[in-house]
């Protein structure tokens, strides 16, 4: 026969046994939270920090500079040439100590990593294919003569003032607060003068 002595020693070594389990699983719980919070976290860093590459691509794409001079394509730097600087806001900043994402422009070749955009692809537009009565062709012929074809009717298979070319950007983001780093590569087609792409593409 059992007593009720022997009886209420068993219900403390089982709710010592649930306390204990319990406490397992919000231990569990916290962690998983904390490990969730901070791969979510690592994500938003990146996003932000790839987001902020795109940005620093789009704005060399605006100028011609980097037709001109791939090696210093970049308006206004940030303390070294190709380098774009942002506050936290996105805001462009041209002091290095005040940015939160620091962009550079690189071009990785076998031997080294430059800081530069660089013309992949360069075709001279020939004189007959271009449309006389376009103004954006017009400006190709402008150094030619400018009665060419017009009086006789005829074309030539010489080259014009300008050229198709093809361009690849490599943007690369660090977050100063977070460390967190992303790559962008997107190319661009456009035309440029034969003088930019006989100091640049050749």
């Amino acid at each position: 026969m059992t007593t009720m002595r022997s009886q209420r020693g068993a219900v403390l070594v089982i709710a010592l046994i649930m306390l204990v389990l319990l406490t397992l699983f919000a231990v569990s719980a916290f962690n998983t939270g904390t490990a969730n919070l901070k791969v979510v976290g690592n994500m938003q860093a990146r996003n932000e920090a790839a987001n902020a590459s795109q940005q620093a691509i789009e704005a060399v794409i605006s100028t011609p500079l980097f037709t001109s001079n791939p090696s210093n394509a970049v308006p206004n730097p940030c303390g070294a040439p190709n380098t774009l600087c942002l506050d936290k806001d996105g805001n462009r900043v041209t002091n290095p100590a005040n940015a939160y994402y620091t962009t550079t422009l690189i071009r990785t070749t076998p031997s080294a990593v430059s800081p530069t955009p660089v013309c992949v692809v360069v075709s001279p537009i020939l004189l007959n294919a271009l449309d006389w009565a376009n103004p954006e062709d017009q400006s190709c012929i402008s150094a030619q003569d400018q009665d060419f074809g017009r009086r006789t009717g005829t074309t030539t298979s010489g080259n014009s003032q300008c050229a198709n070319s093809v361009w690849e950007f490599t943007a690369q983001t660090t977050a100063a607060a977070s460390g967190a780093t992303a790559t962008v590569t997107q190319g661009v087609g456009i035309r440029i003068s034969t003088d930019d792409m006989a100091t640049s593409c050749l």
